[in-house]
């Protein structure tokens, strides 16, 4: 029996160790800890990968979007408008401030938020409604970009801040009437995580915020350090949001490796494609569709390569079984977690969410993965419908 690992992060570890190790030893010798040289020429070099005016460390993915949304002035009493299906932080840094998260569902097969149900959502609002809404945040989930054309266009019309959550997405393109923009680049904040399973990863936790608006950057760095612009004189609420600089010099090393981990990752998805569609599965397994194909370098970075399956958690309970690493991202959505309970959030406009939440099973994309195990996870899934 192979053994098929979800993520092994040891073959990327093992071809830049030594360079790992030079990073952490130069921060350990300098003696700043905390700031400095290695924040700074991160942010630099972040940025222009991204394609934005300058980008602020922080100390995680969620960190990222909570300070977007502080520096928005969210607070009790307002409305923040975002997807119904995403990692928990995205709608959790909502209400951490005490305002009230208004989900929209998805569109079911990029599973990023629906264009055409924002515009609805927002239309069946009433006019104080509206006045409070203080943020749309957009998610681009599992490594491909929201719809962003016609949601930007809808948060203009409506004078919407957006925040994009591109924690998973880090590199991913959208054509922007023919231009090529990157996501982070679009929104007036863009959030990126460097949790270690990302596409860019650290050795822990870290993020940071891209921004087109040097003024909103001078913003973030302010409330990053309790809000105090000088040392002990504080003229607004912050927060300890500092990125570590020993992760900092980690992803220093890692980000003129990352296109190459993306063509990868779409590379060893493309094969995947080719082998379910030989193995004639469908309807009962449905593969990830790209919503721009050709028309852009990185249209889906394949942070994740999930599929729609059918018996979907007896699946994964087969592929345990023989060895092969899967995930469900994400098992409960926004509207059905607990601690939403009491929000106004009605299920018959979020079942696209819901049908998701049933359905999807993400398989080990990583770059380092072999075509022989990959041949090795579909030919497991065949056989699971054959038997069941």
């Amino acid at each position: 029996m192979m053994k098929v690992p979800m993520l092994d992060l040891k073959p990327q570890l093992e071809t830049l160790r030594e360079d790992i190790i030079d990073a952490v030893t130069r921060v350990v010798d300098s003696t700043r800890y905390i700031l400095g040289p290695e924040i700074e020429a991160l942010e630099k070099e972040i940025a222009e990968y991204c394609g934005t005016a300058d980008a602020v460390g922080v100390s995680s993915g969620t960190d990222a979007l909570l300070l977007s949304l502080m520096a928005l002035d969210v607070g009790p009493g307002d409305l923040v408008l975002t997807t119904d299906f995403s990692f928990f932080a995205t709608a959790g840094v909502i209400s951490r401030l005490n305002a009230e998260p208004v989900f929209v569902d998805i569109d079911p097969v990029s599973y990023n938020i629906d264009p055409a149900r924002l515009e609805a959502k927002l239309e069946g609002m009433k006019p104080d409604q509206i006045r409070r809404i203080k943020a749309l945040i957009l998610v681009h989930l599992y490594g491909q970009s929201a719809e962003m054309k016609p949601l930007l266009g809808t948060a203009a019309d409506y004078g919407i801040p957006v925040v994009e959550d591109a924690a998973q997405a880090i590199g991913a393109e959208y054509d922007m009437d023919g231009t090529p923009s990157k996501v982070g680049s679009m929104g007036d904040f863009g959030c990126f995580s460097f949790f270690p399973s990302k596409n860019l990863g650290g050795i822990g936790d870290g993020g940071i915020i891209t921004v087109r608006d040097t003024g909103l950057a001078k913003k973030l760095r302010i409330k990053r350090v309790h809000g105090g612009e000088k040392k002990y004189y504080h003229s607004v609420i912050g927060g300890n949001f500092r990125l570590d600089p020993v992760q900092a010099a980690v992803i220093r090393v890692k980000l003129p490796h990352l296109n190459g981990w993306h063509r990868s990752r779409r590379e060893n998805a493309h094969a995947y494609n080719r082998l379910f569609e030989q193995s004639s599965l469908s309807p009962m397994v449905q593969t990830p569709k790209e919503q721009h194909p050709g028309s852009l370098l990185f249209p889906h970075i394949y942070n994740q390569y999930v599929i729609r399956a059918g018996r979907r958690d007896q699946l994964m309970e087969f592929l345990k079984q023989r060895g092969v690493g899967s995930e469900i991202y994400y098992p409960v959505p926004f509207h059905e977690q607990r601690c939403f309970a009491g929000l106004p959030n009605p299920a018959r406009e979020l079942e696209n969410s819901s049908r998701a939440a049933k359905e999807v099973l993400a398989l080990p994309v990583y770059p380092e993965l072999s075509r022989e195990m990959q041949e090795y996870v579909v030919e497991q899934i065949t056989e699971f419908y054959r038997e069941n």
